[in-house]
Formats: structure tokens, sequence, C-alpha cells
């Protein structure tokens, strides 16, 4: 009887350095690398010194060799945690051992490639790990071979294992549903699995594939925290695990549905990227390394981005209703305004009068448009304004030429019913024939006009997902989008295009390979809004979150909240507006056309620095933008319910330069109401000469404000002096 050993080649530690963290791995040729280290920034030449076994004793009653975190553990051989690898061969082979294991630097210190193979139960694992040094952002990817001679079915595949230590003491994470996007959860971390699945097939809202991981006393500003995030618009699963050396293991990866992967011989399965990262600046230190990260990733027609255009999106002003000479009306009065991109929703197409048919009939309607978008779009090119328009390629709805023409394109399962949600079907846009008709119709539109747009939507679940075979289309679905997008862009270069679905359900770092902006919610409401922005800016940077200014009263919930209000909160994003501008009375509309001017202003500072948030308290946020240094800050204080003090709290400012002196000066303000009694300093910041406060003080004492009603805003610059 043969018995495992304890690995014995020698042990080469694998450094990877940022700008202000660091990883180690302890590599042995004979198995897969042992996790050390992932932290804070590590002098160089810093290593263990010693192997991990060699300063752990084994403890009683335990297997006789010591196994270890390693950066892809496995099922069956010893390792009873979670596995970063399901995999079997018709109920056999259900166990894995990686017994051999090659380095690849791609560049030396920042990047490189573990080569993993279990010849027992044939396969390689090959796994990319790159710790970006000006973001440190690390990505990593698996990417499984079946070297056997038969079919390996797959039933997890982690995109990456990362250590956490165990000091953390809770994980934030976000849920939510339509409309109510990003909304904060926070756990404790225990002894318990704590896990995330989501199996709708799409990012969705109720199970945001990302999460923040904090050590005790970590605040917006300060303390060690780890964040990661699954670049990928489909199923995923994350899991923390208590590990009984007192670390953590954090897993990310795609969920797979039963039988989704079965590998050939000589097949690979590729996970999507994971990016993670740690900071000793708190949240808003983690959000900055993601925000750099997104920023290098984002593909911009001409190779970097505009200024944003301020946008106006005609849903929430006409529905379904388009008539063209109201359109235009629309686009005229947008114009007036300010507006420079004119977006057409949904209701231009074939038969689309509501929401119950003709989603797949790409042409415009003859009855609304009876000379085809040309007029339309040259009205609105006229004004000085780029043109843009709505489409929603992977639905179909069973009312439609296309279904009644092509049913089998749908996805489904052989003796099941179609199950529809907001009357429509998912379109197998994995089929080579469907994918090609609808780049077809979505091209012909974007040659014939000049369209520099498209707000792509994706407004249901995946049920039934089928393919042809009856397997399971998931990922299949996921991939074909990302390859219909890219295909449109490579033929339309010059065109952008924003994700949506239902609002905020495909928001991540996958999609925004393709798209260029993101509709944070449907949901208008400026006081839902502040939470929604402020989750989402953990992880995505403001130039790319679509932030309208609606109707009052609100679509989504009734309430009402004033222009100004309403305005103050979208313009720290891409800011745009979803009604009828048409019904504006003249102040209005002369104080809306301020605030677009005040964008435009502000634009080039608000979507190229940091973003730091933080609360007062008394129903007082804040948030600010400008550079790492602090020297010039725009920032927004937004009063969110009434005040419960009679003097107001004064806001802290953390991220100030304390050596230096600022000069304060208040450049908006907006709500409802006006602010209560009067006080010299806050006039003078009002004035065109500001006051002066020094950066110590507003750290650590803070910046007295007015006292004002709820749903009111300030916008002030802060400058060193």
């Amino acid at each position: 009887m043969s018995h495992p050993a304890p690995p014995s080649a020698p042990a080469e530690f694998l450094v990877l350095h940022g700008r202000h963290s660091s990883l180690v791995l302890e590599h042995h040729a004979d198995e897969a690398p042992i996790w050390r280290y992932w932290g804070p920034r590590l002098p160089d030449g810093a290593t263990p010194g010693a192997p991990l076994r060699d300063g752990r004793p084994l403890p009683s009653f335990m297997l006789d060799f010591d196994q270890p975190l390693t950066a892809a553990p496995t099922f069956g051989v010893g390792w009873f945690g979670q596995s970063a690898l399901l995999a079997h061969r018709a109920g056999q082979q259900f166990a894995q051992a990686f017994s051999a294991c090659t380095v690849e630097w791609v560049h030396p210190g920042r990047a490189l490639v573990l080569h993993l193979a279990d010849p027992v139960a044939q396969i390689t694992l090959r796994l990319a790990l790159t710790l970006d040094a000006a973001s440190d952002v690390l990505t990593l990817h698996s990417t499984l071979t079946n070297t056997g001679t038969d079919v390996l079915d797959v039933q997890w595949l982690a995109a990456g294992t990362l250590p956490l230590p165990g000091r953390c003491d809770s994980v934030r994470s976000f849920a939510g549903q339509h409309m109510q996007e990003f909304m904060a959860m926070t756990d404790p971390l225990t002894r318990s699995l704590w896990r995330r699945e989501n199996r709708r097939g799409r990012t969705t809202q109720d199970c945001f594939p990302g999460a923040v991981v904090t050590t005790p006393g970590a605040t917006g500003d300060a303390g060690l925290v780890y964040g990661a995030h699954l670049a990928w618009s489909g199923n995923s699963q994350q899991t923390i695990e208590w590990l009984a050396d007192a670390q953590y293991q954090w897993q990310f990866g795609e969920w797979l549905a039963p039988g989704e992967v079965r590998l050939a011989p000589g097949a690979q399965l590729q996970s999507p990227q994971l990016l993670a990262s740690c900071s000793t600046q708190g949240l808003d230190g983690l959000a900055a390394n993601f925000h750099a990260a997104l920023r290098q990733r984002i593909t911009w027609p001409g190779g970097s981005m505009r200024p944003r255009p301020v946008h106006l999106n005609t849903w929430e002003g006409f529905y379904f209703d388009l008539e063209p000479s109201k359109v235009m009306e629309l686009a005229d009065a947008a114009a007036a305004v300010g507006v420079e991109r004119f977006v057409v929703d949904d209701g231009w197409f074939h038969g689309r009068h509501h929401d119950r048919a003709a989603l797949g009939d790409w042409w415009p309607d003859a009855g609304k448009f009876p000379q085809g978008l040309g007029p339309l779009v040259a009205h609105v090119n006229a004004l000085g304004m780029e043109f843009g328009l709505w489409v929603e390629p992977e639905m179909v709805n069973p009312d439609s030429t296309l279904f009644r023409t092509h049913p089998d394109w749908a996805l489904q399962l052989r003796g099941r019913p179609l199950i529809t949600a907001r009357n429509q079907l998912v379109l197998d846009i994995a089929r080579p024939e469907a994918s090609d008709y609808l780049f077809d119709k979505i091209s012909a539109l974007l040659a014939a006009h000049a369209i520099g747009y498209l707000k792509w939507d994706l407004n249901r679940d995946l049920t039934t997902a089928g393919l042809a075979d009856g397997t399971a289309g998931y990922r299949a679905q996921v991939q074909a989008a990302y390859a219909l997008m890219a295909r449109l862009r490579a033929a339309h270069p010059q065109v952008e295009i924003e994700s949506c679905s239902g609002g905020g359900g495909r928001i991540d770092f996958g999609v925004l390979q393709h798209c260029h902006r993101v509709w944070a919610s449907d949901c208008i409401d400026a006081l839902s809004r502040v939470d929604i922005q402020r989750g989402f800016l953990q992880f995505f940077p403001p130039e790319i979150m679509g932030a309208h200014v609606g109707t009052a009263p609100a679509h989504t919930t009734g309430r009402t909240q004033s222009l100004g209000f309403a305005a103050a909160v979208a313009l720290p994003g891409h800011f745009g507006m979803e009604f009828d501008l048409r019904q504006l009375q003249p102040a209005a509309r002369d104080e809306l056309a301020h605030w677009v001017a005040l964008y435009k202003q502000l634009r080039d500072r608000l979507h190229t620095g940091r973003v730091w948030r933080g609360e007062a308290g008394d129903g007082l946020v804040w948030q600010a933008h400008g550079d790492d240094d602090a020297a010039d800050l725009l920032l927004f204080v937004y009063r969110t319910a009434p005040t419960t003090h009679r003097y107001m709290p004064t806001l802290r400012l953390p991220m100030l330069d304390r050596r230096a002196a600022y000069r304060i000066t208040q450049l908006a303000h907006g709500g409802a109401g006006h602010a209560w009694g009067s006080a010299p300093l806050l006039e003078a910041m009002q004035s065109a000469d500001g006051a002066v406060l020094h950066g110590a003080w507003l750290a650590e004492a803070g910046l007295p404000l007015p006292r004002t009603q709820a749903e009111h805003a300030h916008i002030l610059r802060l400058q060193k002096v």
C-alpha cells in the first residue's frame, strides 16, 4: 500500500509587488503554490524566510501530512475546505491533486502564470496572476484543460482563491431589486461559511458579484480593507470560509448549471477574470484602486474618453408614444438647455406600441416613422446633438415577426412551458443564425444613420435556458452577448454602448470591456439615488454612471424633490435628464440650463480623479471629487432627512492636507427650501473670495454648514492656498 508523502521539492518564494500591496506564494515543483501573504506592501526582499510547514507542527488527530491553503486547493485528497475545482469523469476521478507546478514569469515582480498538472486526473490548470502597479489591483483567471481521452464534467472552477487574514471581521456586499440597486449589506465573519450565489443568468440587482472585507476599525478613509469583483455578466458564486489556521479563504467563480461544461479531450474551460485589491486607506482607498483599474480597461472610440456629453433619454417623457413631431419638439427643447446627446428609447421599431409585442423586429415602425428614422436623426444632428437609440437584442416577444418565423430561436427546454417575463422570451443568440440576424439589423441602422450611441437593454432573468441540444446555455448566452457587442463595435467603431438591465442588473467589469456607460437604476427619485450611487461608487467610477434628473413626482416612487436637489444628486455622474422638457415653465427651464452649464464646467474634474464618501450623521452625507493630493476638491453635501439638531454637525473631511489651508467657495445649492438664518463665515463661503480655513481643522473639527430643510444640497470647491 502506498501513502501520500509531504512535498519534497525545495521552496521558492514568488513575490508580486504593487505600489501599496504585495503577495507572496511558496512554490514547490511538486504541488500547487501555497498562499503565504496578500496585504499591505512589503519591503523589497521581505520573504517568509522558511517554508510554511517548517513553522507549524501537526495538530492531533490530523492527516500525517500538512495541506495548507494553496492557489488552487482541490477536493478528495486531504483538503477539506472549499475546492477550486469540482470535476469527474462519469462519476470516476472525482478527486484531484496537482503534483507538478512550473512558473512562467510574464513580467518579473508583476505578472506570472502557474502551470499545474495532475497526471492521475488527466488535467492541467493554468492560473494567471497580475498585480498592476498603478492601481494595486490583482487580476486572476484560470484555464482548465482536459488532457485525458474521455469527457470531463466540470461542476465548479474558481477564477481565483485568495487568502484573507484572520483579523478580518465583516463582509460588505450588495443586494437589491429592480429600482433598488446597491443595497448595502454587512455580515460578520465567523467560523460559519459566507456565500453568495447568483443563478439568474445576468449580473442582477440582488446578488452583485463583488464584496468588501474589512478589519476592525476600518473606516471610509483609514484601515485595512480587501475587495474583489468577478468580471462576468452571468451566474456567479463567491465564498468566504474560515480555515483551521485562523485565516480565511475567499473564492470567486462562475456558477455552472448541471451539465453546462463537459470538456471533450483537449478542450479547455477559461474562467472569467477576478479583480481583487487591498488598501490601508479604507473603503475610499479601495474604491480608488478599482476606479483606476476600470479606467484602464474601458476601450473608448478614438482611444480616450471625451467629456461625457449631457444626455437626454425619451423614456419617462414619452414611453411608447413616439410621434416624430413631438420627439422633434423635445429635441428642440433639449438643445435649448444644452443637451449634447439625444437618445430615443423603447417604442421606435416595427409594431412596438407597448411592452407586449415586437421585440426582435428591429426596423422603424412605419406608422410612427413613415420616412424611417432619417428625418429625426437629421433634425437632432442639425441641432448639434448626437443621436442615440434603444435596443434589446437578446430578447424576443412571442408576438413578433421574428418569433413567428423562428420560434426555435428562443431559449427553451423540451417538455417545459415557455416562461415569459415582461411579456418576453430570451433569444438564443449563441446560435450563429440568430446572432447574424441581430448584427445585420442593428448594423444596417448604424450604417444608414449618424447614430453614435446604443442603449443596450436586458429586461429579464433567464429561465428554461436550454440550447438547441438541450444543454444549459447560461454561459453561452453571456459570451454571445459579449461577441455581438464586440462585432458591432468593430464594424462601427464610433459607437458607444450603454449597459442597462432593468436598470442596474448588468453592471460589472465584464460587460464594461464592451460598454462605456451603465444605467445605475430605473429609479430616478433623487433621494433613492443618493444611496444607490454611493454604493455604485465602491467599485465603479462616476463617469460611467448614468445619473438623470427625472420628473416630479418621480414615476417610480411617487415622491417629489426639487429640480435643484435632483440636479445636484445627478451632477457628479454622467449627467442627463429623462422627462418631457416641453412642459417646463421658463424659470425651471432656465434653472435646468444653469445646472447643465455647471456640469459642463465641472465634468473634467469630476470624471478623472478620486472620489471620497462620508457621513456626518443627522441625515448628512457627502462625497468629494479631486486628485490624489486633494489640492482642489469639489464637495457635494446632501441633506437626506430633516435635522434633529438645533445646530448643524460639522463635516469632517479627513482626506485634506493637514499642513495646508483651503479656500472654500460655494458653487451652487439646490433644494425645496432655503437655509435658515445666516452667519458671517457661511456668507463668506458664498462670496467670490470664499472663506479660508486650515486643512487640519477641517479634517479633525470639521466644516460648518448652514441649517437647511431636508432634500437640500450644497456644492463647494476647496482649493489649497
